[in-house]
Protein backbone atom coordinates (compact mmCIF):
# COMPACT_ATOMS: atom_id res chain seq x y z
CA UNK A 1 0.00 0.00 0.00
CA UNK A 2 1.17 3.50 -0.78
CA UNK A 3 3.30 4.94 2.01
CA UNK A 4 4.78 8.43 2.32
CA UNK A 5 8.28 8.80 3.77
CA UNK A 6 9.45 12.26 4.81
CA UNK A 7 13.07 13.29 5.27
CA UNK A 8 11.84 15.35 8.17
CA UNK A 9 14.68 17.22 9.86
CA UNK A 10 14.39 20.33 7.69
CA UNK A 11 11.20 19.59 5.77
CA UNK A 12 9.03 22.73 5.48
CA UNK A 13 5.94 20.93 4.08
CA UNK A 14 5.14 18.46 6.88
CA UNK A 15 1.74 20.06 7.57
CA UNK A 16 0.81 19.74 3.90
CA UNK A 17 1.80 16.06 3.96
CA UNK A 18 -0.37 15.45 7.04
CA UNK A 19 -3.41 17.03 5.38
CA UNK A 20 -3.06 15.10 2.13
CA UNK A 21 -2.39 11.83 3.95
CA UNK A 22 -5.53 12.32 6.03
CA UNK A 23 -7.60 12.97 2.91
CA UNK A 24 -6.38 9.78 1.22
CA UNK A 25 -6.02 7.63 4.34
CA UNK A 26 -2.28 7.17 3.83
CA UNK A 27 0.41 6.18 6.29
CA UNK A 28 3.26 8.62 6.82
CA UNK A 29 6.65 7.95 8.34
CA UNK A 30 8.78 10.94 9.25
CA UNK A 31 12.46 10.12 9.68
CA UNK A 32 14.71 12.46 11.66
CA UNK A 33 17.90 12.63 13.68
CA UNK A 34 16.15 14.08 16.72
CA UNK A 35 12.62 13.89 18.13
CA UNK A 36 9.96 16.51 17.52
CA UNK A 37 6.22 16.77 17.93
CA UNK A 38 3.95 15.10 15.37
CA UNK A 39 0.16 14.86 15.22
CA UNK A 40 -1.31 12.06 17.31
CA UNK A 41 -2.67 9.83 14.60
CA UNK A 42 -2.48 6.09 14.08
CA UNK A 43 -1.13 6.46 10.54
CA UNK A 44 1.59 9.03 11.35
CA UNK A 45 4.79 7.92 13.02
CA UNK A 46 8.20 9.36 13.73
CA UNK A 47 11.37 7.29 13.44
CA UNK A 48 14.35 8.84 15.22
CA UNK A 49 17.55 7.35 13.81
CA UNK A 50 20.21 9.16 15.82
CA UNK A 51 22.93 11.55 14.76
CA UNK A 52 24.98 9.33 12.45
CA UNK A 53 25.98 10.84 9.11
CA UNK A 54 23.22 10.06 6.58
CA UNK A 55 21.41 7.83 9.12
CA UNK A 56 18.00 9.22 8.16
CA UNK A 57 18.81 8.93 4.46
CA UNK A 58 19.98 5.34 4.89
CA UNK A 59 16.78 4.41 6.76
CA UNK A 60 14.53 5.95 4.12
CA UNK A 61 16.47 4.46 1.19
CA UNK A 62 16.28 1.03 2.82
CA UNK A 63 12.53 1.19 3.48
CA UNK A 64 11.04 3.14 0.55
CA UNK A 65 10.33 1.31 -2.68
CA UNK A 66 7.94 0.89 -5.55
CA UNK A 67 4.52 2.33 -4.81
CA UNK A 68 5.87 4.73 -2.16
CA UNK A 69 6.47 8.49 -2.18
CA UNK A 70 9.52 10.12 -0.61
CA UNK A 71 9.57 13.80 0.31
CA UNK A 72 13.11 15.19 0.40
CA UNK A 73 15.29 18.04 -0.78
CA UNK A 74 18.35 15.77 -0.54
CA UNK A 75 19.35 14.98 -4.13
CA UNK A 76 21.57 11.96 -3.38
CA UNK A 77 18.75 10.47 -1.27
CA UNK A 78 16.31 11.17 -4.11
CA UNK A 79 18.59 9.26 -6.47
CA UNK A 80 18.78 6.26 -4.13
CA UNK A 81 15.00 6.17 -3.70
CA UNK A 82 14.37 6.42 -7.45
CA UNK A 83 16.62 3.39 -7.94
CA UNK A 84 14.34 1.52 -5.50
CA UNK A 85 11.27 2.44 -7.57
CA UNK A 86 9.84 5.13 -5.26
CA UNK A 87 8.49 8.44 -6.50
CA UNK A 88 10.34 11.43 -5.07
CA UNK A 89 9.17 15.02 -4.60
CA UNK A 90 11.21 17.99 -3.39
CA UNK A 91 9.68 20.37 -0.87
CA UNK A 92 9.13 22.98 -3.61
CA UNK A 93 7.01 20.50 -5.55
CA UNK A 94 9.68 19.62 -8.07
CA UNK A 95 9.54 15.91 -8.81
CA UNK A 96 12.79 14.00 -9.09
CA UNK A 97 12.60 11.47 -11.91
CA UNK A 98 14.97 9.10 -13.66
CA UNK A 99 15.12 11.65 -16.49
CA UNK A 100 16.04 14.62 -14.25
CA UNK A 101 18.12 13.16 -11.41
CA UNK A 102 21.42 13.26 -13.33
CA UNK A 103 21.09 16.97 -13.99
CA UNK A 104 20.06 17.58 -10.37
CA UNK A 105 23.13 15.72 -9.09
CA UNK A 106 25.39 17.71 -11.44
CA UNK A 107 23.81 20.98 -10.32
CA UNK A 108 24.32 19.99 -6.69
CA UNK A 109 28.02 19.34 -7.34
CA UNK A 110 28.40 22.69 -9.09
CA UNK A 111 26.65 24.55 -6.27
CA UNK A 112 28.83 22.82 -3.69
CA UNK A 113 31.94 23.85 -5.61
CA UNK A 114 30.74 27.47 -5.85
CA UNK A 115 29.98 27.54 -2.09
CA UNK A 116 33.44 26.16 -1.29
CA UNK A 117 34.96 28.82 -3.54
CA UNK A 118 33.03 31.54 -1.73
CA UNK A 119 31.06 32.52 -4.80
CA UNK A 120 27.73 31.49 -3.26
CA UNK A 121 27.17 32.51 0.35
CA UNK A 122 23.40 32.23 0.81
CA UNK A 123 21.07 29.29 1.04
CA UNK A 124 17.88 28.55 -0.85
CA UNK A 125 15.07 31.06 -0.92
CA UNK A 126 12.32 30.62 1.68
CA UNK A 127 9.40 28.45 0.63
CA UNK A 128 6.60 30.59 -0.78
CA UNK A 129 2.88 30.09 -1.34
CA UNK A 130 3.48 29.13 -4.96
CA UNK A 131 6.00 26.46 -3.88
CA UNK A 132 3.52 25.01 -1.39
CA UNK A 133 0.80 24.96 -4.03
CA UNK A 134 3.12 23.24 -6.52
CA UNK A 135 4.09 20.71 -3.83
CA UNK A 136 0.45 19.89 -3.05
CA UNK A 137 -0.38 19.52 -6.73
CA UNK A 138 2.59 17.20 -7.37
CA UNK A 139 1.86 15.11 -4.29
CA UNK A 140 -1.74 14.69 -5.39
CA UNK A 141 -0.65 13.74 -8.93
CA UNK A 142 1.79 11.13 -7.65
CA UNK A 143 -0.78 9.62 -5.28
CA UNK A 144 -3.31 9.39 -8.09
CA UNK A 145 -0.77 7.81 -10.46
CA UNK A 146 0.24 5.17 -7.90
CA UNK A 147 -3.39 4.41 -7.08
CA UNK A 148 -4.28 4.06 -10.78
CA UNK A 149 -1.33 1.73 -11.36
CA UNK A 150 -2.47 -0.39 -8.40
CA UNK A 151 -6.10 -0.43 -9.62
CA UNK A 152 -7.32 1.69 -6.69
CA UNK A 153 -9.85 4.41 -7.37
Amino acid sequence: MLHVYVDADACPVKDEVYRVAERYGLSVTLVANSPFRIPLHERIRLVVVGAGFDAADDWIATNAGAGDIVITADIPLASRCLKNGARVIGSTGKPFTDATIGQALAGRELSQHLRESGLITGGPAPLGKQDRSRFLQQLDQDIQAIRRAAGIR
